[in-house]
């Protein structure tokens, strides 16, 4: 069955569960992409561009299909709202991937399920804390200040990256509470990826001016990074996420995203030649362990 005619589901299903594993190894990739995309091209500028290229994507995709945007009026406010959101998220993460490795902001970043899972506690009936998931908030947030003051890892590295990255995963986690909360839950994934995309490529675009050079000397390597980024993560891989969003719990979801740091890491280490030792490794794999347990919920009786 079609992602686009499915029933909302209690729990990730195997359907699911495959999308997201392949969903994660992108996302992980690009954390690599972007990194090497900044050497090119002003990282604020990069995310702009990346912005209105796959808003290009997200016309031909509605148009190959037949589809429209529907609800914009009505979802204004909430639009900008996410949309506003997704542009801080960005800028957040594109200048973190600039100052400091790739393996850093990756834990930091895909911590995000963490705050998500504290924050929808509060805020989103169905997701309260158990004991297992505050063990395993406890265990992420343990891995995550472990990781940022490993000392092999910490000499290539910006503390300021780091906690940039940290702002662009409670942006992130934002979006996804924005999705669940606001009307815009009623729009299609479609339009939720117009309001991301149209306001973010509008607000990049004003503020790259305002970090810096523009260009960086492009090259052919520059420009195939961030067509990669425009058509398989900020369009298309958006859409699929926030199709996802729509039938899945949205702590499900995101506790997926253990396999993007682990994935970034072993990229980090194999592409750019990041520096990542024993006490590295035991911090992303505390992280994992508290996102899995933060998944983690009770059997319902039968």
């Amino acid at each position: 069955m079609s992602l686009t005619y499915m029933a909302r589901k209690d729990a990730i299903d195997l359907a699911g569960a495959t999308g997201l594993v392949v969903f994660a190894t992108v996302l992980a990739f690009n954390q690599v992409v972007i990194k090497v995309t900044n050497d090119g091209i002003g990282p604020v500028f990069a995310a702009g561009l990346r912005s209105g290229l796959a808003l290009l994507v997200l016309g031909l995709w509605l148009w190959v299909r037949g589809r429209k945007l529907e609800g914009l009026r009505r979802t204004f406010w909430p639009g900008l709202l996410l949309g506003g959101l997704f542009t801080i998220e960005f800028i957040f993460l594109f200048i973190a991937l600039d100052l400091t490795t790739v393996s850093r902001v990756s834990v930091v970043f895909y911590s995000m399920p963490v705050w998500l899972a504290l924050i929808a506690h509060f805020a989103l009936p169905g997701e309260t804390l158990s004991w297992r998931r505050v063990l395993g908030l406890v265990l992420a947030m343990a891995g995550v200040i472990w990781a940022l003051f490993d000392p092999q890892s910490r000499h290539a590295g910006s503390l300021l990256g780091d906690g940039l990255a940290l702002l662009a995963a409670l942006s992130w986690a934002g979006i996804a509470l924005t999705v669940r909360l606001t009307k815009v839950s009623e729009l299609t994934p479609e339009s939720q990826l117009f309001w991301q995309l149209s306001v973010s490529v509008v607000g990049l675009l004003a503020a790259a001016p305002l970090f810096g050079d523009l260009l960086r000397d492009p090259t052919a390597l520059h420009i195939a990074g961030l067509g990669f980024q425009a058509v398989f993560v900020a369009s298309l891989g958006f859409l699929f996420w926030l199709r996802l969003m729509t039938i899945y719990p949205a702590s499900d979801i995101a506790a997926f995203s253990f396999l993007s740091p682990v994935l970034s890491v072993g990229m980090g280490w194999l592409l750019l030649d990041e520096p990542v030792g024993p006490g590295f490794i035991g911090a992303m794999c505390l992280v994992a362990v508290g996102i899995v347990l933060i998944n983690r919920r009770r059997k319902s009786a039968s």
